[in-house]
């Protein structure tokens, strides 16, 4: 399969550009399903690309017959916004090739994206999240598992941090006054903070912790002990017990963990909280990413239309 020219370049430039490991990996790979097309599906050069190209591109995209970074034949659709990514992914890459004073075939302009669904936003009712929240022990035979997944829920929506910040977190981050320091997304600094009962919950965790030496706040249990001093809990692990937890409690609100830090957001945003203050505590690098989570719930709609309609009396 033909190397596209200064690929191995642009993924140093990416890697050096203080972008995340996960950003690195996600241009590997659409590059790669990229290239894949170009040689096996349309038997092209990359020289010879032209505008009919990317259309052609694009329809591979999403169709059912594309194939995996890895050749596999793909089993499902792929998202509007994976097929996003994966065109953003081209269009940087080209763009780099412009920057490199290198001969392009295809302006990187020529490459837009396609239009996104818009989904009324929905966020579990207050109770509920709190519910789900308070349920692993319940549901855990292993204790210690039960107060570990309680903890990682509880501080997923006290604080409105990210899956990934969640779990790369060691207990030497957090301060006694519950203030966590984070690298966030894109390398990013930025201060969250735990709530009163979170600090508690958190005493109470790390005392059933006091007898071991990992560093990590998460860590996995292989029967009765701690896994390796480098050992962390899966994303898809954490996603798979709030699934389970959901099913069992009978939440049928679409809820992940990615729900908690929508959740932390509306919820902060129906208190009367300010926009920009909730954009810090998120880590979004713009307002308008966050002013979403204002009108995320229909509860905060509802409110805002008997409080400010002319003819409300």
């Amino acid at each position: 399969m033909e190397t596209l020219p200064y690929q191995e370049d642009f993924l140093l430039h990416i890697k050096t550009s203080n972008y995340s490991v996960e950003t690195l990996y996600n241009y590997e790979q659409d590059l790669t399903v990229f290239k894949r097309f170009l040689a096996e599906d349309i038997r092209l050069p990359f020289s010879h690309i032209n505008r009919h190209t990317i259309e052609l591109y694009k329809a591979h995209l999403t169709s059912r017959d594309r194939k995996t970074a890895k050749g596999i034949r793909a089993e499902k659709r792929l998202s509007a916004a994976s097929i996003n990514r994966n065109l953003s992914s081209v269009r940087s890459y080209i763009k780099y090739l412009v920057d490199r004073d290198c001969d392009v075939p295809v302006a990187p302009e020529v490459i837009t994206l396609i239009k996104m669904p818009k989904k009324h936003a929905r966020v579990a009712e207050f109770d509920t999240l709190v519910q789900l929240i308070e349920s692993p022990p319940q549901f855990e035979k292993m204790k210690e598992i039960g107060m570990r997944n309680r903890m990682m829920l509880e501080m997923l929506f006290s604080t409105g941090m990210r899956i990934s910040e969640l779990l790369s977190l060691n207990k030497n981050q957090i301060n006694e006054t519950g203030k966590i320091f984070i690298q966030g997304k894109g390398k990013k600094e930025r201060f969250v903070y735990l709530t009163d009962r979170a600090k508690e919950l958190l005493h109470e965790y790390l005392a059933m912790r006091r007898n071991d030496n990992n560093p990590a706040l998460f860590i996995p249990y292989r029967g009765r002990n701690t896994g390796t001093l480098k050992a962390r809990i899966s994303p898809n692990y954490l996603q798979m017990k709030i699934k389970q937890y959901k099913e069992r409690l009978g939440i049928v609100v679409p809820t992940s963990a990615h729900s908690f830090r929508h959740g932390f957001a509306t919820y902060l945003a129906e208190q009367g909280a300010n926009p920009a203050a909730i954009q810090i505590l998120l880590g979004h690098e713009s307002l308008h990413t966050t002013t979403r989570y204002v009108h995320a719930s229909d509860a905060y709609a509802e409110k805002t239309h008997k409080q400010f309609h002319p003819l409300k009396e």
